[in-house]
């Protein structure tokens, strides 16, 4: 079973979350076969689903939400997190001329509301904002997220993409602790490991969720890295009895911070399967190999 891990004292979180960044994407989007998804996640101890207004063209939370209506009692058995800020130049929303960010109290309160409306849901376990907004009214934004713990529509808020910086201001006009950063880590993807951003999670004891740990579906085309590093997954998952998916999501899962993987994939039997990346080992070496193999150059 995938354990959970405390990330303060309102809530815990699944070690692996399931993002349903592409539900929309499947060939078959019916509430059935959501179910069946929430269902193999739920069957392992995969309780935490990644949502965020903006995914599937500002559809995924209604899709998803549409399961948790016929089957209410489903909510008391996970999760749920979501996103907002970017403003999307979509078909839906024609009178935008440009994207952009919108961290103001008006459109975060909006976008809460209705991510509540589509989850059928009365609040939200982590609220985060998506990217850092350098139009932010950072006291303003920060009181807004801390009313809405306040008020229990939220039970956490925390962050996705910002650095170190950009967490430090939000964090200064909030009287709540940001709990999270979800940022974009994996075995080919290695910035945030470097710039500070990792470095402070650690310090401040969060511990970080990783937004495409496959690179993006990088790490099964022709990209150099990837053809540079697979070998040595494959070699690992032979060892393990396991996919190279489920190793490059162990290389996360072995670092010290704690890492929470996003599960990605719309692929039932690899939803199924998500817990065997908790069941290969990583030692300190074979970490540096991979890692070496996919910067295509030894450390300094």
């Amino acid at each position: 079973m995938i354990p959970a891990v405390e990330l303060n004292s309102q809530l815990s979180l699944s070690r692996l979350i399931y993002g349903v960044w592409r539900l929309g994407d499947d060939e078959d989007t019916s509430t059935s076969h959501v179910r069946a998804k929430i269902d193999a996640c739920l069957a392992q101890g995969m309780t935490s689903f990644d949502h965020a207004d903006i995914y599937g063209g500002y559809e995924c939370e209604a899709l998803f939400g549409k399961a948790l209506a016929e089957a209410p009692e489903l909510r008391d058995q996970m999760q749920l997190i979501s996103k907002c800020d970017i403003m999307l130049t979509t078909d839906k929303h024609p009178e935008r001329r440009v994207k952009y960010y919108d961290s103001s109290p008006a459109h975060i309160t909006f976008s809460l509301d209705e991510s509540l409306r589509h989850l059928h849901t009365g609040h939200l376990d982590l609220l985060l904002l998506h990217r850092p907004d350098p139009f932010m009214d950072a006291e303003a934004t920060g009181r807004t997220l801390d009313q809405m713990i306040d008020a229990g529509k939220v039970k956490a808020v925390g962050v996705s993409n910002f650095k170190p910086w950009d967490w430090d201001l939000l964090q200064s006009k909030m009287h709540h602790q940001l709990v999270t950063n979800q940022i974009e880590m994996s075995v080919l993807t290695h910035d945030t490991f470097l710039d500070g951003t990792l470095a402070q999670q650690q310090r401040l004891g969060c511990q970080p969720m990783a937004w495409s740990p496959l690179a993006g579906g990088r790490l099964f085309g022709d990209d150099a890295a990837a053809q540079r590093v697979r070998p040595l997954l494959a070699r690992i998952a032979g060892e393990n009895d396991c996919g190279i998916d489920h190793v490059a999501m162990a290389w996360l899962l072995a670092h010290p911070a704690g890492i929470l993987p996003i599960v990605g994939t719309n692929n039932l039997q690899r939803i199924k399967d998500a817990h065997k990346s908790l069941n290969v080992s990583i030692d300190r070496e074979t970490w540096y190999e991979l890692w070496t193999a996919a910067a295509g150059q030894e450390v300094p």
